[in-house]
């Protein structure tokens, strides 16, 4: 069943709310593919711009967390790199639990949490949300009933389109966009 898209304003309205954005891994951090050899899995493809996207929206307050069905030391590495080390939760088959966790964690209600997340074993997650959000290419079942479709795909920028819009509408983004005329201010990518 379709839900209705939000209208900008309400988008806006959601987005201003949002004080913790959840990301599933592959197919949303990464363009979905997973490269395995003989000693297991061998490498993820990220983005710089989701990275960079990560690394000013929590230099801005917003919380971000990883919630993925997949174990493995590149997703702790990358996590690491980015600073959301302690709010990966890996291994996961109930998302929707593991977000509550999360909330109860950060004392927040899940309308104040966005979850992107680009197929059917994110909808529990993805409905539970005050900002249910997905890729350009997430399945069409998740594509129906979020209210957020970024313009790009997963692994290439989708996490950075999520991020911007709640910027924009916490009013902040062009402040930082002004930051960084100045110099850079030491984000990882």
């Amino acid at each position: 069943m379709a839900s209705r898209k939000p209208s900008l304003e309400e988008l806006n309205q959601k987005a201003k709310k949002i004080k913790l954005v959840a990301l599933d891994m592959d197919g949303t951090l990464t363009d979905g593919s997973i490269n395995i050899g003989v000693e297991g899995e061998l490498f993820k493809r990220f983005n710089a711009k989701d990275g960079l996207g990560i690394t000013t929206a929590r230099r801005h307050g917003l919380r971000v967390a990883v919630i993925t069905g997949r174990k493995g030391p590149i997703v702790q590495r990358r996590a690491e790199e980015l600073g959301i080390a302690e709010d990966v939760m890996s291994g996961i088959s109930a998302k929707k639990k593991a977000l509550q966790a999360l909330a109860d964690k950060h004392n927040l209600s899940l309308e104040e949490i966005a979850f992107m997340g680009d197929d059917l074993n994110d909808l529990p997650a993805l409905l539970a949300t005050g900002l249910p959000a997905a890729p350009a290419d997430a399945a069409e079942d998740v594509r129906q009933r979020v209210s957020y479709i970024a313009p790009h795909n997963g692994g290439e920028g989708a996490v950075r389109d999520l991020l911007e819009l709640i910027l924009k509408a916490r009013g902040v983004w062009a402040s930082i966009v002004e930051e960084y005329t100045e110099e850079g201010k030491g984000d990882r990518q």
